[in-house]
């Protein structure tokens, strides 16, 4: 499921509550969040065409985690599903950002945000390299910060 906000496209994808996903007082556990975010990550990756890791025909694949930022904002109680929302918020010379959101079926009040930053880097040695272009013209509807109808993050 791809969808337009403003210019702006985000993907989205809905997730199973089950039981063990859940803490004793029977919230949704707080590390779950990063999986859901994980899943929805994937299920990008996989709708922009990467279904199975390739570096010699998609180098942009091999890219590491630098942080993971999450906010609580409302629990998610009991087993159900939720929406998980991914796009880009900054494409850097080598790192990229994410924006998240954990999101009820029925409405638009987030459960959590969160962000994830990746860092595009040389498979053998390791070192920070930028992201290719082609990559660039693939992610380009997916980024906020190219998008002239929203706030840009630095408040310009």
């Amino acid at each position: 499921m791809g969808d337009h906000r403003g210019d702006m496209r985000f993907h989205e994808r809905v997730h199973g509550v089950y039981f063990d996903d859940l803490d004793a007082f029977q919230i949704l556990h707080n590390a779950r969040y990063l999986l859901l975010f994980e899943h929805v990550i994937g299920s990008f990756w996989q709708h922009l065409g990467w279904s199975a890791l390739d570096f010699v025909r998609h180098p942009d694949q091999y890219h590491l985690v630098r942080s993971n930022h999450v906010e609580y904002l409302r629990p998610v109680t009991g087993t159900g599903a939720v929406r998980v929302r991914v796009w880009v918020e900054v494409l850097g010379n080598t790192s990229l950002t994410f924006g998240l959101r954990v999101l009820p079926l029925d409405e638009d009040i987030e459960h959590a945000t969160g962000q994830r930053v990746v860092v595009r880097v040389d498979h053998k040695t390791k070192k920070p390299v930028p992201w290719s272009d082609e990559f660039r013209r693939i992610i380009a509807p997916y980024r906020r910060d190219l998008d002239p109808n929203q706030p840009q993050p630095d408040g310009a």
